[in-house]
């Protein structure tokens, strides 16, 4: 099986795991919006974009080193796995020592037992994940996080719609999650066969850590442009505009299930083909061929989208849709940054994914402060949207020292203007709004034809093969 049919695999197998759980947590968004007010639903945003910060801190990011080690043949899996949870399960107990400051630091102080149980099951979830998927359980690896998203509907249905229990029926909810997937990974993937009882071996964990440290502020600076615009709305605005904020970037979450799809298959490819000499012309098809798929997505979306939310939503978040468009460029021009971020990992060069990363997290904030008092949560929006930007150009011409990614300039640029040009439509509110946006959708998809045609193509083959099989 070439490069091409083995990305095209693993891709599909993530896309059963992750396009259901992503639908099952963009189908509950209604159900929030009816049963939560934007304050409370601004508090549940701020506690789990909090924990998304903490947990490669205290984890030392061990849970990529995990998956980098594991996919390495000259590496035991059995020590590999073992290490990565000691060091997950030491990075907690030292978390319990922050407990005094954590009260006083974040504005949810009465759910910070909550935050701890979650941060424990999540980081030992993450940890079996990446083990999984290292070692080929791609399908187990998918299953899981399709299971974990059920039983939060399910849990959600019970606990906010039934008892009511609004915030700490959300959390519990995510917590029972966690559980449920950790056990999964430990039965279905027979942890057992790859237990060791070397907990601690110094010269493996030394070189997982020298890995994944420089990995802690990379996961951070991310954070800053993902996530820490949260904490500014909440500040200069109130919790009840991070609310409509949150509500907001959820939509563009669509679009980050065909990105997390890809990018989970991408690593491991990247990571295959570091060492061929052909690499170069293989990352520039598929760079090529993603971003147009990506791009085409956003499209479809910004066409539909108050559609969408008029649906979707309570019309106390309607207005959300003035804040999306630019959050969908934000995940656009994330997805790109997080392509040739696996060029550093399969170089094993972190430091150039930190370098990167921390010019686009300085910028955020710059930019926070600057637009959010003029623009309000749009501001946010463009703000997470630019230094996104500013980070894949960054690491474009970074790259270049150990692949060459050629991209076809021209018609990049005129398909992110099409796009620019839907978004001013939406705001302009024309009569003729649909089929304008159409229009320029069918424009697209003539200039970017070739690569269309090759999506197409892909599909038709898996889709055939897998009918193959079944008869």
């Amino acid at each position: 099986m070439n490069s091409y049919n083995r990305l095209a695999k693993s891709s599909v197998i993530f896309a059963i795991g992750n396009i259901g759980s992503k639908l099952i947590y963009i189908l509950l968004v209604p159900l929030y919006t009816y049963h939560l007010s934007t304050a409370q639903y601004g508090t549940v945003d701020l506690i789990t974009t909090t924990l998304s910060l903490l947990i490669p801190i205290f984890t030392l990011s061990i849970f990529d080193a995990v998956l980098r080690f594991a996919l390495d043949n000259s590496y035991d899996t059995k020590l590999i796995l073992v290490q990565g949870l000691t060091i997950t399960i030491i990075g907690f107990l030292i978390s319990l020592l922050m407990y005094p400051i954590f009260i006083l630091v974040f504005p949810f102080d009465q759910y910070i037992v909550y935050l701890y149980i979650l941060l424990f099951f999540q980081s030992i979830n993450n940890t079996l994940l990446q083990f999984v998927r290292a070692i080929g359980k791609v399908k187990l690896f998918a299953g899981s996080s399709l299971i974990s998203a059920f039983v939060v509907l399910i849990c959600n249905l019970i606990f906010i719609v039934i008892l009511d229990w609004n915030i700490k029926g959300f959390l519990i909810s995510l917590i029972f999650s966690y559980i449920i997937s950790c056990l999964l990974l430990f039965i279905l993937g027979r942890m057992h066969n790859y237990w060791s009882t070397n907990f601690f071996d110094t010269k493996i964990i030394k070189e997982m850590l020298f890995y994944s440290v420089p990995l802690i502020p990379n996961a951070i600076m991310w954070w800053v442009m993902g996530a820490s615009d949260r904490y500014i709305i909440s500040y200069m605005m109130g919790i009840g505009a991070n609310g409509m904020y949150a509500v907001a970037t959820k939509l563009p979450s669509i679009l980050n299930i065909l990105n997390s799809v890809f990018i989970q298959a991408w690593q491991v490819a990247a990571i295959e083909e570091g060492s061929s000499k052909e690499k170069s012309q293989f990352y520039s098809n598929v760079f090529n061929v993603f971003s147009i798929g990506i791009l085409i997505l956003t499209s479809i979306l910004i066409i539909f989208l108050k559609l969408i939310l008029k649906i979707f939503v309570s019309p106390d978040y309607f207005e959300v849709w003035r804040y999306v468009p630019f959050l969908f460029l934000g995940v656009v021009f994330s997805s790109f940054s997080s392509f040739y971020g696996a060029n550093y990992i399969a170089m094993k060069n972190t430091k150039g994914v930190f370098k990167t990363s921390i010019f686009g997290a300085v910028f955020n904030i710059i930019a926070n402060i600057i637009l959010v008092p003029y623009m309000g949560i749009n501001g946010a929006a463009i703000s997470t949207m630019l230094s996104f930007l500013l980070m894949w150009i960054l690491r474009v011409f970074d790259t270049r020292d150990f692949v060459k990614i050629k991209i076809n300039k021209k018609r990049f640029i005129f398909t992110i203007f099409i796009i620019l040009t839907q978004i001013a439509i939406l705001y302009i509110n024309l009569n003729m709004e649909y089929i304008i946006q159409t229009l320029l959708f069918i424009v697209l998809l003539l200039i970017n034809r070739k690569d269309v045609h090759i999506i197409l193509i892909k599909v038709i083959i898996l889709v055939k093969t897998k009918l193959l099989k079944k008869i």
